[in-house]
């Protein structure tokens, strides 16, 4: 199951509401069905809630003409795990005495057995979520039942807790029952000036502004992108720590002692994260793209050396140079750029590469060691299950390593050493730019690996080279858009699509059909082409058409054979292929020139006319591709 949800929360001198709601907005792009909030009465006397199905828009609706007060509030968005998108199992989530305000992402497991137990105390249920056991759980006891309630110095018995107790103790006190995942932040209508966080397996970050013209305020959510109009300044939440935020400020509680934690600051703004004249943030993502490369190789490359240097790599440098064998590991998208760089370390350095879906990693018994380095791939750096592979590598004594595009998240902390992406904030859904850093980066860790073993100065230098060309060659892809999206209007109405490709490009035939899947929802497959003869074949006809990655490389003439196999079933077909190659234009339907370049990079080039050919499908079929249905941008729970 995939956590969509998304969490903000706001503490301070200014009225909350519009904050959250605000925050909400921007947190839309995680993909979600309803929306809600929670605000503390200024009185501290009553917690008002509001909850609406549907977009943040619904919920905002609500308030036209009864605008709640409060500068203490949380809020969420949710996409249903447990319970079917209605308003009752919207969050926040109450308890019995409506004195707790829950909000969570994630899954808690054992919540049928929680909730159970509650109901036999007395508990009454209002929805049909797990979320809402937490809220029973917090409940502080009525005077009337204190005889009955444990010694403090006793165990927890969830919902008995006193209400003298503070909210943290009280949180703190029934972590221990929730088996699961989850992201929590909590108010208290006993407690009205505070709000408590915590996280397991689900990412919270905590924006800290003490402006003195506004005074101190604090601001939670999952992704810093709801906050940063108000502060870049941030903390990075690791599992089981408590957050306590009040106007006097915050406390870190981990293990029940308190902690000091340093803030961190974010590299970008919130301009970054605008649409800034694009009809959607996916095609604003693709234009960034030559950027983005230019980022991820600044300041990494020597060329006169045809050396990468990669900082974050440098006190693991000797393990890597005695690794006998790399694992890849990760989901969608970055597994895809794992396959890429795959034949690049294996071809450039000589290292034994397997490359595995993060998912299924945990679940057989990977064969790693001392020896073997494993490479988490994501660009949240919060994928669990991707996560759950590198705390598998690391409890086997293996050299941990991470690629990830967000400082400060989980296998950011968690892995032994890595290389950010810089690619900044994506807020489409569907991978673009978060793609393209990740096979360049896989391209500097080649030149990196190779150098340290048997490749030449000469080959280095000419892969370091190729690498600074690349920005201006992906624009002049971006400028053949309105070529693609002639095609993408041809070929709309197709119901399903092949993609075929070999070598480097077979794992960008797997990206392509991705693409197409997540947002214009047309059935499509990737298979490397010499697979075609073996079963795919059988489906070509002249409604199937076949997207043909074919640049003038080494396996050319195989990949010109499959052309010629897929035209003798008259199934359409659009090629890709190098500029100045002509040949194929008597056998596609359709041809998109690419620049040339060397075969190990043409990955970085080939995959830009999917990412353009789905985006204008998508468009031509009027589907939103910045927020595909069913799909969120951090898969945070298995």
């Amino acid at each position: 199951m995939r956590n969509m949800c998304g969490i903000v929360g706001y503490i301070g001198t200014k009225q909350a509401l519009p904050i959250l709601l605000e925050g909400l907005k921007r947190l839309e792009y995680r993909g979600y069905d309803s929306a809600g909030v929670a605000l503390v009465s200024p009185d501290g006397s009553k917690i008002f809630t509001e909850r609406a199905v549907g977009k943040v828009a619904e919920l905002e609706k609500k308030f036209i003409e009864n605008a709640l007060e409060g500068v203490v509030g949380i809020g969420h968005t949710r996409w249903a795990t447990h319970g079917v998108p209605k308003e009752e199992n919207a969050h926040p989530h109450r308890d019995c005495k409506d004195e707790i305000a829950v909000v969570h992402n994630g899954i808690i497991e054992n919540y049928q057995e929680l909730k159970k137990d509650l109901i036999v105390r007395g508990h009454v249920f209002r929805s049909q979520t797990d979320t809402e056991v937490v809220a029973h759980l917090l409940e502080p006891a009525s005077p009337s039942s204190a005889s009955d309630r444990p010694s403090r110095d006793g165990p927890s018995q969830g919902g008995d807790e006193s209400a003298e107790l503070p909210l943290e103790k009280r949180l703190a006190n029934i972590l221990p029952k929730l088996v699961g995942t989850y992201g929590l932040a909590v108010v208290d209508k006993g407690d009205p000036k505070k709000i408590v966080v915590t996280r397991l397996g689900s990412p919270l970050v905590v924006g800290l502004n003490s402006d003195a013209s506004v005074g101190a305020e604090f601001f939670i959510a999952s992704d810093p992108s709801a906050f940063l109009a108000h502060t870049r300044d941030v903390l990075y939440l690791d599992d089981g720590e408590i957050v306590s935020l009040t106007p006097e400020g915050i406390q870190v509680f981990e293990n029940g002692k308190r902690k000091e934690k340093k803030s961190q600051q974010i590299e970008w703004d919130i301009e970054k994260i605008e649409k800034q004249g694009y009809p959607h943030f996916m095609l604003k993502e693709m234009h960034e793209q030559p950027r983005v490369v230019e980022d991820a190789i600044r300041g990494r490359i020597n060329i006169e050396e045809g050396l990468a240097h990669l900082g974050g790599l440098k006190d693991v440098e000797e393990r890597l140079r005695k690794a006998e064998k790399l694992t890849i590991v990760g989901c969608g998208s970055a597994i895809h750029s794992g396959k890429v760089g795959e034949y690049m370390i294996e071809e450039y350095a000589g290292i034994p590469v397997e490359c595995e879906y993060a998912s299924e990693f945990r679940y057989r018994k990977p064969l790693i060691d001392e020896k073997t380095v494993v490479l988490a791939v994501s660009q949240s750096g919060e994928t669990a299950d991707t996560l759950a592979a590198v705390r598998e590598a690391k409890r086997k004594g293996a050299l941990a390593l991470g690629m990830v595009n967000v400082v400060g998240s989980a296998i950011a902390r968690e892995t032994d050493a890595g290389v950010y992406n810089h690619a900044g904030p994506e807020i489409g859904v569907a991978s673009t730019k978060a793609f393209i850093s990740q096979l360049t980066v896989f391209a500097l860790f080649t030149l990196f690996l190779g150098r340290q073993r048997q490749m030449s100065m000469v080959t280095g230098v000419r892969i370091a080279e190729e690498l600074k060309s690349l920005p201006e060659k992906i624009s002049r892809i971006l400028e053949t858009k309105d070529q693609i999206a002639l095609l993408a209007k041809k070929y709309a109405s197709s119901k399903s699509m092949l993609y075929i490709g070999r070598k480097y490009n077979a794992p960008i035939a797997l990206e392509g059909s991705l693409k197409l899947k997540e947002i214009s929802y047309i059935h499509a497959e990737g298979y490397p082409a010499g697979e075609m003869k073996h079963g795919p074949i059988a489906l070509l006809d002249p409604s199937f058409p076949v997207v043909a990655i074919a640049p003038k490389d080494s396996v050319y003439e195989k990949m010109k054979s499959a052309i010629e196999e897929t035209k003798a079933r008259s199934a359409p077909i659009i090629a890709i292929t190098t500029e100045g190659n002509t040949e194929l234009e008597t056998l596609a339907d359709d041809v998109i020139y690419i620049p040339k370049t060397l075969e190990m990079l043409t990955p970085i080039l080939s995959i830009i006319p999917l990412q353009l050919f789905s985006y204008y499908v998508a468009v031509e079929k009027s589907f939103d591709p910045d927020k595909p249905r069913n799909l969120a941008k951090a898969v945070t729970v298995e």
